[in-house]
């Protein structure tokens, strides 16, 4: 399954009101390290299907969710749960550890 594109408009519905836990991938277009984390969030969100909802926000069309949640380096990941923050990340992670926080998060 793969990742959801979200928007400030759909943020609520799709990942404050989810059930379970939401990954949301804070990311841009002209973002290297973005770039290089997609494939990863994609496995993930295959690899981990029923347990985790990947999301990604593209923070130049959608403004007003990263700056509620604070987001000023990309990118951010944060966890959702029950529509709060669980934890977050700043940068890109190897796949490994990638998963290793999901799993310790989630």
């Amino acid at each position: 399954m793969p990742s959801t594109s979200v928007s400030d408009d759909t943020f609520e519905a799709s990942v404050l009101k989810a059930t379970g836990p939401v990954l949301v991938d804070f990311w841009a277009e002209w973002c290297g390290p973005c770039k290089a984390i997609g494939p990863f969030l994609e496995d993930l969100s295959t690899e981990m299907k029923g347990r985790v909802t990947v999301a990604k926000i593209n923070i130049d069309e959608n403004p007003a969710t990263p700056r509620k949640y604070g987001v000023r380096g990309i990118p951010t990941l944060i966890v959702f749960k029950d529509g709060q923050v669980a934890a977050q990340k700043i940068g890109a992670l190897p796949k490994q550890k990638l998963y290793e926080w999901v799993e310790s998060v989630i």
